[in-house]
């Protein structure tokens, strides 16, 4: 590779490097919620999943009374998928990236209904039905789906 060569890849690869880094930032932050919990499950606003731009794809739940957060994803106006972040395969706490929950431990991976897409995890995740109530949904945590 001759120098000239050399001096303008690096100034196409330097150019591409700071747009994306633009455009990363301007991703949507993730939503945390602590809802309000009751002796049946836990109530949050649909208004969680609004953004200035558009919609988020997933809220998290996070709550003292709850060991684990719960993820739940909108699939579209009147379905949603709530899954307990705790993987099956040794406990530890899931990582949520886009459509995908991953473990940090092992690498098992489920898709946003909670199935096992990758082990070494063998069993789908707990979730729970999610169903509306105004302007609210309800995280029935006495039932499994």
């Amino acid at each position: 590779m001759n120098r000239r060569k050399f001096i303008t890849t690096g100034c196409i690869a330097c150019t591409g490097l700071g747009f994306l880094s633009t455009v990363i930032q301007s991703c949507a932050a993730v939503k945390y919620s602590t809802g309000v919990l009751n002796e049946n499950g836990i109530l949050i606003d649909v208004k969680d999943f609004e953004t200035k731009n558009g919609v988020r794809n997933y809220v998290i739940v996070r709550h003292d009374d709850l060991q684990f957060p719960i993820c739940v994803y909108k699939i579209d106006e009147i379905n949603y998928s709530a899954l307990l972040m705790r993987c099956t395969h040794q406990g530890a706490e899931l990582q949520v990236a886009g459509d995908q929950l991953t473990c940090p431990a092992h690498g098992s991976e489920f898709d946003k209904w909670g199935k096992v897409t990758q082990s070494p995890a063998a069993e789908n995740l707990r979730s729970f039905p999610v169903s509306i109530a105004g302007n609210q949904l309800f995280i029935d945590l006495r039932k499994k789906v």
